[in-house]
């Protein structure tokens, strides 16, 4: 027999919509899931002009949007604070608001409850997109292949209220100080437009697996000078210092090391400065992804196939091993990085257009803003 939920219809007509309506677009995490998020908030933002676009993610993400024109305000509520205070702040607010539209791209249980809560109170908006056919959601995509793409799963439910998907890669907004910031940088260390990388060698402590290793960066360095590339310019949050200090100290001919000095922002004037980007699987991958630079991203417990940045000019690099993508959180052996060399690493950075005929960068390298 089936169940109610089977016999819904799961989709919903955005006509029947406002002129101006008031839309709540729900993202908590990670930082790379909220970056890659934006690709299908821009597709939001571009079907339904003139309406109220409000974001709904936490306090700390919210300095990401800060100058972002698609918003009207960014809630920046931690709903997870002690007591509930923070789900009842939440409820509070956006039964205020009044919304017409919500689509819940986190689909937790926790997102889940405070609309439901909306909800049997009587203050919920008609049309309630969600990831997962489930109460509280009117329209959402039938359930997706375990492997599926993490934007694909957003565009899926976009389709399940008919707004068109496309935009490719993340779209960010950094304000004129990230700019400056970025530019303050190339100028200081000398850094010329189109011949450095920008490498991301680090990731959370908690997830050490997922790092590729000082040694393969400092060797991939030495080797991208000898195709023209000048410098790499090294970045990072206090917790990879370690591997950048690592690498500055093998190659000091051509390493600039940013660790610590850099706001997330400033990823993106620093990555269309770039040349190319190589990085581990990481948050900050994503972020530097907006600026739709040739990127390579090494991976190993997790698969590329649902955590890879989005982009035509992405390549993620994962080695054949019958261990991969497996999630651990420790290993006795971490052969899955082991295995990849630097030589694949260039050889995918040349496909992508990272490097000119001779060694010279495809793109034209020139002094001036980032």
């Amino acid at each position: 027999m089936k169940s109610p939920g089977a016999r819904r219809v799961w989709s919903a007509d955005l006509a029947t919509l406002p002129p101006a309506p008031r839309v709540l677009l729900m993202k908590w995490s990670a930082l790379g899931d909220l970056a890659l998020a934006t690709a299908a908030i821009e597709d939001v933002f571009r079907a339904l002009p003139g309406a109220h676009l409000d974001l709904d993610t936490p306090p700390r993400f919210a300095p990401l949007f800060a100058h972002d024109p698609r918003f009207r305000q960014v809630l920046g509520i931690d709903v997870r604070s002690a007591w509930l205070g923070g789900m009842a702040r939440w409820l509070a607010r956006v039964a205020a608001a009044r919304y017409d539209l919500i689509i819940d791209m986190q689909s937790t249980d926790r997102s889940r409850l405070l609309i439901g809560v909306l909800v049997a109170a009587g203050r919920g908006p008609r049309i309630r997109v969600g990831n997962h056919r489930r109460w509280p959601y009117t329209a959402a995509p039938p359930a997706q292949p375990r492997h599926t793409h993490a934007l694909e799963h957003l565009r899926a439910a976009l389709a399940s209220c008919a707004i068109p998907v496309g935009t490719d890669h993340p779209i960010l907004h950094p304000g004129p100080e990230h700019h400056a910031h970025a530019q303050a940088l190339l100028e200081e260390h000398g850094l010329v437009r189109g011949r450095f990388a920008l490498f991301m060698p680090g990731c959370q402590r908690a997830g050490w697996l997922k790092r590729w290793g000082w040694r393969r960066f400092a060797t991939l360095a030495l080797s991208l000078a000898r195709h023209g590339i000048e410098n790499v310019l090294l970045v990072g949050a206090e917790d990879e210092r370690e591997e950048c200090d690592a690498i500055a100290t093998a190659c000091p001919e051509v390493a600039v090391n940013a660790c610590g000095k850099t706001a997330l922002l400033d990823l993106v004037p620093l990555a269309q400065a770039a040349a190319c980007v190589v990085a581990n699987d990481t948050g900050t991958a994503h972020v530097a992804s907006a600026a739709a630079r040739p990127t390579v991203v090494v991976c190993g417990p997790t698969d590329p196939r649902r955590v890879r940045p989005a982009g035509t000019r992405v390549r993620a690099l994962q080695a054949e091993l019958w261990c991969r993508s497996c999630y651990r959180k420790d290993c006795t052996h971490h052969s899955c990085m082991d295995v990849l060399s630097p030589e694949q690493v260039l050889d995918a950075l040349a496909s992508l257009g990272a490097l000119g005929a001779h060694g010279v960068p495809a793109v034209t390298a020139t002094r001036g803003a980032p």
